[in-house]
């Protein structure tokens, strides 16, 4: 890893440039590091020199770095690089180009509980709907034309979202943000009106067959892996567990929906090499597979046993328990993807030594999110755990966060088996039932409105109906809308505290690399200087001259947004770091400071977790290295 190159460098590959090159791209204005980029549209010939007749064919939404500019028989041209490093590939039209100013794109927001997103042809159409106090209503008409292919020509709707999801993991797609703009709803909510470009993916020579939504939905399975405490105190949970496994295959048994439904099981304790006897700190019992029969689950499951040894402490390491079963399960053949924690303690946290995974909450749910797997955590409130209570609720309220659901943790008053089964039977029921309702009828069915204080219902419902509307997509390959440039609010248009689009930051493997580095030297100097915090940034400059081609540039170096580049500076979310300065360091206090380490500590594993996934990255045009491979990181990955 290259340590600390983004202190002068561009982050996102916008500044990666290297000493004495004959020639370096131009920079956008105003900026001293950032330089200026287009990405191709399809179609785009890139010519020889402006004068040619013909050229070669540019990969569609490929990200060129741009060299010059020219005017040529009445015509723009823009000359244009696939690196930084002064290569050179020729000139393509600058109406087949789309200028690209940061590396930020969006994602569709998981559907659950939204409208379909509408796209605009300009942002006053967007900024009066949003602003209307009759916005919902007339957002569902222009979406209900829209559907019906009723829009007429002066309608203001240039594209909607595809009615099921877009799966960026399986298709993907970009739709990089050109501009934005916050507003206020007339009720006073603030979002943003992004600008945005869609240039989906170039389809394939072979395009995939017509899926039928019916037939797809008739083999729609359920993949449920529970994780299970298996601490001392645990034994009559791990009995309940059982038992309310055993009923439900019972249930199913000799029905048509027998086959659709699959459960795994993982066992957790604490870190073995403290306390030996514990024997393991997470263990799969029974894999999640559709050949694994539930003959052979509950069979496992007779073997789990709580330990007859105690651990050092009251909590355990139920991150290792959840990190197993998002790691070592087989989640591909399962529509429905759930995670269910049982447990009576909280996890040993990110930054505890003797954590297994050394990884926090809000990680954890990254990692999952990634997979497309909700996770529910079973919290047993028993009087034996009053002290970790709230500690841990905090962990598994982070862990369980489900964009439209909310967090999916349920305290269990009491603790004890009878409490327990009550809530796994009420949980475990509502989703297998919204399975069976979708694969008898064939359709995926909005969510429904259940009685009021039924929590598990209600979410359950939201959570199955974003599990559904994954699923469709990934079988029929649904893509995004065609080539497109359009207006669209990033907060749903009924009920603006939804996300309608998730923006992300669009890293290479190389800026990912230089972004854990930076993140790094931040950390190690930090850790330096825990019994002299005011030598924090004097160890940082010192460390930034180091490699700095000018180092006189360090000494202006006021707050630590100023060792990340220009780059994180332009982005719309609050950063707990960019602002940071020397003396906002030390009026922290100790305490503090130590959080923020520890939060930068667990954004570094995060990074490796993302490097060490290939399925995440995709690489735009022929002929690029592995490091220029580029994934979209989510906002609240960034530090």
């Amino acid at each position: 890893m290259r340590l600390f190159r983004i202190l002068l460098l561009l982050l996102a590959g916008l500044g990666a440039a290297e000493p004495a090159l004959a020639r370096e791209p131009l920079l956008i204005e105003g900026k001293k590091t950032l330089f200026q980029r287009v990405l191709s549209r399809p179609g785009a010939q890139v010519l020889a020199d402006p004068a040619a007749v013909e050229g070669k064919a540019a990969d569609a939404f490929t990200v060129y770095y741009v060299y010059g500019r020219k005017n040529a028989g009445g015509q723009d041209f823009v000359e244009v690089g696939r690196n930084a490093r002064g290569d050179t590939d020729g000139y393509i039209r600058a109406d087949q180009t789309i200028d690209w100013k940061q590396s930020l794109t969006v994602a569709f927001a998981s559907p659950a509980a939204r409208q379909r997103v509408l796209f605009l042809k300009d942002q006053n159409a967007l900024a009066t709907l949003m602003a209307s106090p009759t916005r919902a209503a007339d957002a569902e008409a222009m979406r209900a034309a829209a559907i019906g292919d009723r829009l007429p020509p002066d309608s203001p709707v240039a594209a909607i979202e595809p009615p099921t999801y877009v799966d960026i993991a399986k298709q993907f797609y970009l739709l990089p943000i050109l501009s934005s703009k916050q507003v206020l709803t007339d009720d006073g909510f603030p979002l943003r009106l992004l600008e945005i470009a869609s240039v989906p993916a170039a389809p394939s020579a072979t395009p995939p067959a017509a899926v039928d939504p019916a037939a797809a939905l008739k083999a729609f399975k359920v993949g449920i892996t529970v994780v299970i405490d298996n601490s001392t105190s645990m034994q009559p949970q791990i009995e309940r567990t059982r038992e309310a496994v055993r009923r439900i295959h019972e249930k199913l048994k000799g029905t048509p929906f027998a086959d659709n439904i699959r459960f795994g099981v993982v066992g957790f304790r604490d870190n073995a090499k403290v306390t030996p006897a514990l024997r393991y700190v997470s263990k799969v019992f029974s894999p999640l597979s559709p050949d694994t029969k539930p003959e052979e689950t509950l069979a496992a499951l007779d073997t789990m046993k709580a330990a007859d040894v105690s651990s050092p402490n009251f909590y355990e390491d139920s991150f290792a328990g959840i990190k197993t079963a998002i790691d070592q399960m087989d989640w591909a053949p399962f529509g429905g993807r759930y995670i269910v924690l049982i447990t009576d303690a909280g996890s040993r946290a990110g930054n505890d030594p003797l954590s297994e995974t050394r990884l926090g909450p809000a990680e954890l749910n990254q990692l999952a999110r990634q997979k497309g797997i909700a996770t529910f955590a079973l919290h047993l409130l028993t009087p034996a755990g009053a002290g970790d209570h709230a500690r841990a609720k905090a962990q598994y309220q982070e862990l369980t966060r489900f964009p439209g659901a909310g967090s999916l943790y349920y305290g269990v008053e009491g603790g004890t088996a009878e409490a327990l089964g009550h809530v796994v039977d009420q949980l475990v029921d509502t989703l297998i039932a919204q399975a069976q309702a979708t694969v008898a009828a064939g359709t995926a069915p909005p969510p429904t409105a259940p009685a009021a204080g039924t929590d598990i219902a209600r979410q359950g419902a939201i959570v199955g109906y974003a599990m559904r509307l994954a699923y469709l997509g990934r079988v029929q390959g649904t893509r995004a809308p065609d080539v497109f440039r359009a207006w669209a609010a990033d907060r749903d248009t009924k009920d603006p505290t939804l996300a309608a689009l998730d923006v992300r930051v669009l890293l290479t493997k190389n800026q990912l690399s230089d972004l854990a580095g930076a993140l790094k030297t931040i950390l190690d100097k930090g850790e330096q200087s825990r019994l002299s915090p005011q030598d924090f940034f004097g160890q940082l400059r010192s460390a930034a001259a180091a490699t700095a081609r000018d180092p006189s540039r360090v000494r202006d170096i006021g707050n630590l947004g100023d060792l990340l580049g220009e780059y994180l500076q332009d982005l719309p979310y609050r950063s707990q770091i960019l602002g940071l300065g020397e003396a906002e360091w030390l009026a922290m206090g100790p305490s503090a400071q130590r959080e923020l380490l520890d939060t930068i500590e667990a954004k570094l594993r995060l990074y490796a977790e993302f490097d060490a996934s290939p399925n995440l990255w995709v690489s735009f045009g022929r002929g690029q290295a592995a490091g220029d491979s580029y994934y979209p990181v989510p906002l609240e990955a960034l530090p």
